[in-house]
């Protein structure tokens, strides 16, 4: 996985600034700034969000998984992908969530539809993919198949 090393540099910056200000005496602060570092670091933790579908897992299933109609390629600490989870409310769990760095192929699916850049959320729906789409198209298309399959 790409990001592990860039996320231990990352980790040990702010675990630095936060002994550096508890040794100068701003013992509050550097807690507040420990704690912050703490948030930080499990946001952007390339192990959060661990145990979705594949790649391959989606294809497979494509065709006999009512949730495959909608597939949200993400990955942990974009803000964007947070942003499209929580408009979507209780509807997301209808949607196959794809996490980009758990996956090579979703990876390079993702890097294939947008111009080689790892670019999300890329939301498939009904096979055409959307890059960072208006989280009410993606809504409304979950609503459908809510509906669809109640019939």
């Amino acid at each position: 996985m790409r990001s592990r090393p860039l996320w231990f540099v990352l980790v040990l910056l702010l675990a630095a600034v936060a002994v550096d200000l508890f040794l100068d005496g701003s013992r509050l602060v550097a807690v507040g700034y420990g704690v912050l570092a703490l948030a930080i670091a499990w946001w952007t933790s390339p192990w959060r969000g661990r145990g979705g579908p594949t790649q391959q897992e989606v294809v497979q299933t494509s065709d006999t998984d009512p949730r495959s109609d909608v597939v949200v390629y993400w990955r942990p600490g974009c803000g964007y992908c947070a942003m499209l989870k929580a408009r979507l409310g209780g509807l997301r769990d209808r949607a196959t969530w794809v996490n980009i760095w758990e996956d090579e192929e979703a990876a390079a699916f993702v890097r294939s539809v947008n111009d080689g850049n790892e670019t999300v959320p890329t939301v498939v729906i009904d096979g055409i993919p959307r890059t960072n789409p208006d989280p009410g198209l993606v809504k409304e298309r979950l609503q459908e198949s809510a509906g669809d399959r109640s019939s």
